[in-house]
């Protein structure tokens, strides 16, 4: 027995397949996309491809990763379990929602589903800014049962992105404060600095909030806002607008630290 395990992941769409040793350490990745299996470790070929054989299909071919970068072997070397790159736009809700749905009938629209339609919008969005040389991850936990809805990695800097469902509703904007249509105010944008706060000292890096509305009819900001932005779903691309803050070798050094669960663990 080899002690080799398969573990599938899922990235805007497309699965990959890793190669894991029994303490996690990822020891290959199988790209269905490309047909390629990348071995970090060539003693284990005959291991991998066996491990792999009920997961492949069509032409194969297996070789080391293509240029490794310092910043790709960090990210390999995470146990499943601790990497954070996978998560989807509101895995937290989905999880929650998985297990306790709720009543089947109800007067009113469980406010999760609505959280978890407002993450999606802006997750996709943001997720779309990856071919211009930005890393988004979702749901990263904080201690306390907090989280960051998103964290936006770029040549623009580091953001952390607040969603707020908005659908057809006007936002009035007074600082710190956040009215979304006939709902009573709430302190949002004081949450967020404080998330960001939290993030910049995880990273050890300048982190500044954005708080994103999902598909709002109208907004109105009646104070000048102290740090933080705030943008429609639809202007998120701004974000990437923004250049040299970060050079690339440094956007993917924070990333790969983010995206590892224990760098959240004492924030």
């Amino acid at each position: 027995m080899s002690g080799l395990r398969v573990i599938p992941t899922w990235r805007h769409g497309q699965r990959r397949l890793y190669v894991c040793r029994t303490d996690g350490r990822n020891v290959a990745w199988y790209d269905r996309e490309t047909g390629r299996v990348n071995l970090l470790s060539e003693e284990l070929r005959e291991d991998v491809l066996a491990v792999l054989g009920p997961f492949v299909t069509g032409p194969l071919t297996v070789g080391p990763p293509p240029v490794p970068t310092p910043a790709e072997l960090a990210r390999l070397s995470l146990p499943p379990d601790d990497d954070l790159a996978p998560n989807r736009p509101g895995e937290a809700l989905l999880i929650s929602l998985d297990r306790a749905p709720g009543p089947t009938h109800r007067l009113r629209p469980d406010p999760r589903r609505r959280a978890l339609a407002a993450e999606r919008t802006v997750g996709d969005a943001l997720d779309r800014l990856e071919g211009a040389g930005w890393h988004t991850l979702h749901s990263v936990p904080l201690p306390g049962g907090d989280r960051i809805h998103h964290l936006v990695v770029g040549p623009g800097g580091v953001f952390c992105v607040r969603s707020v469902h908005a659908r057809r509703q006007r936002v009035v904007v007074t600082d710190p404060m956040v009215a979304v249509g006939r709902h009573e105010p709430r302190a949002l944008l004081r949450g967020l600095r404080a998330d960001a706060d939290r993030a910049s000292y995880a990273l050890t890096a300048e982190v500044r909030p954005v708080l994103a509305l999902a598909e709002p009819s109208a907004v109105a900001v009646t104070t000048p806002l102290r740090e933080v932005r705030v943008l429609r779903d639809t202007d998120l691309p701004e974000l990437a607008r923004a250049g040299g803050v970060l050079k690339p070798a440094d956007v993917e050094g924070l990333h790969a630290m983010a995206r590892d669960r224990r760098t959240w663990a004492r924030v």
